[in-house]
């Protein structure tokens, strides 16, 4: 897992983004090369503004790719670097990168809905709790392990997400947004607190 140094954060100034389908384009053919990983520029700038808005911003993402045969750790690293270079070169931080290499079927504790990538970043942030923190994904699983650790849930129409919206399912707590800059627009207008 890719880590940066350790912080201290306040509960309500963490945002936790799932990856694919939030910050970059998905593909239902796994995104397998630094070539296929393609932001969308809009949450590259939604991250640097969060950064400085003094909220710290954490990654949690499922890379079955990997288990599968797809890609190796090294590609997925290679993926991260480009991601974090592009928000701290629009004045941005990721705090914490925190992802499940493990397939479907392989019972780990760290493949959303469960909540292991959480705990991970709870952990490495030296946070008590993640109650009240921020949790934005494109799926029902995403906001599943969010919810499971007090995250407020966040469903984006991007990626999955109006999949996800079409269904009606495990909805009843989520904010619905366009997309993590319009989420962002009312959080940082304090229009969710």
């Amino acid at each position: 897992m890719l880590s940066s140094p350790l912080t201290s954060t306040p509960l309500k100034k963490l945002v936790i983004l799932d990856r694919d389908g939030v910050i970059n384009h998905d593909s239902d053919a796994y995104i397998k090369s630094l070539a296929e990983f393609i932001p969308y520029p809009s949450s590259i700038s939604s991250i640097a503004r969060l950064t400085q808005a003094g909220y710290t911003v954490a990654v949690a993402t499922n890379q079955s790719g990997i288990a599968r045969g797809y890609y190796d750790e090294e590609t997925l690293s290679v993926m991260h670097q480009r991601m974090c270079e592009l928000v701290e070169a629009e004045g941005g931080r990721i705090a914490r990168i925190a992802y499940c290499p493990h397939g479907p079927d392989d019972q780990c504790h760290c493949r959303k809905p469960l909540p292991g990538l959480l705990t991970d970043i709870q952990q490495q942030l030296h946070l008590s709790s993640l109650k009240g923190s921020w949790m934005v994904g494109d799926s029902l699983r995403d906001l599943q392990a969010g919810e499971a650790v007090g995250c407020r849930s966040v469903l984006v129409k991007t990626g999955k997400g109006e999949k996800t919206l079409a269904k009606g399912i495990g909805l009843e707590h989520a904010l619905i947004y366009a997309d993590l800059a319009t989420f962002v627009d009312d959080l940082l207008a304090n229009v969710l607190d």
